[in-house]
């Protein structure tokens, strides 16, 4: 979840919680890793100096949010956004049929999903004496584990067996439909729920297919029953008639204090070989959420052998095809919120830099693909007030997917600010940005990270 919100890196106290789950793997003699005397160790420490191991005192947030974990129902997100969730007993008496079902990835596959899907078969025989369960006619029911050593376990436990015996599918344990690699993807018009961890459209196969996102039992009971529906139908073998109303999930989100801006980001020079300024056509893409498989397509992500050109040729293909031809080196593209969400993958960064882009502000944009681009030499600012003003000028239900202004983007790097002009020459539009330090601009120059570490261990 970590990556999902867009962190860099998240961090848990160690708990009671923690230990007794370190406890148990140090007693499984295949995690030689952790071993008891290195629990017994991590334990003594956490005594001894229990705020070595918890937050900071004087840590500062930039939110604080509560979950009430007993409010929580199964829910399913979709179809392919992971940005819409909807209880799943609201969802069921719409009987969305489904034609593929899949537990797999490293995200939901582990020895305990996989026991969750196995009980629900389990159940349903129980409850069904005689009555063969089995995946319904016409779904294609897909099992891979998380790891060789998940899938082993599963082995050992009986549960990959009632699987097996119940028409799942196996596949080896790793990337796989999850990703748009190798058999049992989605093709055109076909519906799948997934116990993935995304949905994006053209992810796991066609960009005409469609897909929801459950958890391992909602989909081992989805599977049989050829619809979405919850376990308990599944095991009854019909939906219970009477209705259901899910309950509220409460939840809060509180807004910290503000903090100081920073004083790194103070108007400074530019380094040698970095640009004060860039200007460019502004090409707008008015969607939030524009993730990385939109970007660039998860099943060319192991392709090691596509040229820059082919790039240039792919980018946004999930999004918008036409992208690629409409697209000119320099142009700045500016795009919604939540930009680069979904996967870590650096393609997304380096492809847009094939088609020539070196500068793109959103909205707002995940941390993770923020890093990834500064690191591939692919600067990413952030200005909801530039982004509202395009909206209000190119508003999205009436325009195309990748909009190509009539307008001229003059952008200060070094001093925080941009200017927009018409064809005409007037200035329409004025606002402040991020500036660029000298850290980022070092990167910037050498053309990536990894060229900034070869020049210092070079010069060192």
């Amino acid at each position: 979840m970590t990556t999902e919100w867009g962190a860099l890196a998240g961090l848990f106290a160690v708990d009671d919680v923690t230990l007794r789950w370190y406890d148990a793997r140090a007693r499984d003699a295949r995690s030689p890793a952790v071993t008891p005397a290195a629990v017994a160790a991590l334990r003594a420490s956490v005594e001894a100096e229990p705020s070595r191991w918890a937050p900071d005192g004087d840590a500062v947030y930039a939110k604080h949010l509560w979950l009430d974990l007993g409010s929580l129902t199964p829910h399913v997100s979709g179809p392919d956004t992971v940005k819409a969730a909807t209880p799943l007993a609201a969802l069921e008496p719409q009987h969305v049929a489904i034609n593929k079902a899949y537990i797999v990835s490293c995200v939901n596959s582990r020895a305990k999903d996989l026991r969750e899907a196995a009980d629900v078969i389990r159940a349903a025989q129980r409850a069904r004496p005689g009555a063969p369960v089995r995946a319904a006619p016409g779904v294609a029911w897909y099992v891979a584990a998380a790891s060789s050593q998940v899938m082993a376990d599963a082995q050992a436990s009986g549960d990959w067996q009632v699987l097996i015996d119940a028409g799942a599918r196996t596949l080896p344990p790793g990337c796989g439909p999850c990703i748009g690699l190798g058999v049992g993807l989605l093709e055109d018009g076909e519906v799948g729920i997934s116990a993935t961890n995304r949905n994006y459209k053209g992810r796991m196969g066609s960009k005409k297919a469609h897909t929801y996102l459950a958890s391992p039992a909602v989909v081992a009971a989805s599977a049989i029953q050829g619809y979405i529906c919850s376990p308990a139908t599944a095991i009854r073998g019909a939906a219970d008639t009477a209705a259901t109303t899910a309950p509220s999930v409460r939840y809060g989100i509180e807004d910290a204090a503000p903090q100081a801006r920073d004083a790194s980001s103070a108007a400074g020079n530019a380094i040698r070989g970095f640009p004060a300024a860039l200007e460019g056509r502004l090409v707008f893409l008015p969607a939030d959420n524009l993730n990385t498989d939109g970007i660039y397509p998860g099943k060319y992500t192991y392709q090691d052998d596509i040229t820059r050109e082919q790039m240039k040729q792919i980018v946004m293909e999930n999004y918008d095809p036409e992208f690629s031809r409409l697209i000119q080196p320099g142009d700045v593209v500016v795009a919604g919120a939540n930009f680069g969400t979904g996967s870590s993958r650096e393609q997304a960064a380096t492809a847009l830099l094939a088609a020539g882009v070196r500068l793109v502000i959103c909205e707002s944009a995940s941390e993770t693909f923020k890093r990834n681009a500064v690191n591939n030499g692919l600067l990413v600012l952030e200005s909801p007030r530039l982004v509202q003003w395009l909206r209000a000028r190119f508003p999205p239900a009436e325009s195309a997917p990748t909009v190509v202004s009539n307008l001229a983007a003059h952008v200060g790097l070094v001093a925080g600010r941009i200017a927009l002009t018409d064809a005409a020459g007037a200035r329409v539009y004025e606002g402040d940005l991020p500036r660029i330090g000298k850290a980022a601009q070092e990167i910037i120059v050498a053309g990536g990270l990894e060229n900034w570490v070869r020049a210092r261990m070079a010069a060192a």
